[in-house]
């Protein structure tokens, strides 16, 4: 539980590192995988790499624009459709795809591990494309001053 915990810190330490006036530019496409744990069980969801048309990032660190936005879409699919509520969810996005290919196997590798008593410590569970995908999110319905470039 120790390492959800800081794999968690460390992702919304970078989430709060972005400034709100940073310049955002509208990118083609973006690789995205999802990830939802709870502290009260040891069940664990993943998605598959996806990719999202039309993302919205900031252009000096490439980091994806309303990521909780994102993270809020898989959170509410596991609340609603799966009866799971109080999920705490973080999506992994970037505009290489090898990139976030390497980041979901380096977080299935580490819910994958076995204990030292060789047992299973998580319920891994996979959630497939055709069971939830991740909706493209416009910037301009949630801010009025988008300062974008295509």
């Amino acid at each position: 539980m120790k390492r959800v915990v800081m794999m968690l810190i460390a992702v919304m330490a970078l989430g709060m590192s972005v400034q709100t006036s940073a310049k955002k530019v509208q990118v083609p496409k973006m690789y995205i995988f999802g990830f939802a744990a709870s502290f009260n069980d040891t069940i664990v969801h993943f998605t598959n790499v996806q990719e999202i048309d039309s993302a919205w990032i900031e252009k000096k660190n490439n980091f994806l624009q309303t990521r909780e936005l994102y993270s809020y879409q898989l959170r509410d699919f596991l609340a609603n459709q799966k009866q799971m509520p109080r999920r705490t969810c973080v999506v992994y996005a970037n505009k290489n795809k090898k990139k976030v290919e390497k980041q979901f196997l380096k977080f299935k590798k580490l819910y994958t591990q076995q204990s030292k008593n060789q047992h299973q410590q998580y319920d891994l569970r996979y959630l497939e494309d055709k069971e939830f995908h991740f909706k493209t999110i416009n910037l301009r319905d949630y801010f009025d001053d988008v300062n974008a470039e295509q």
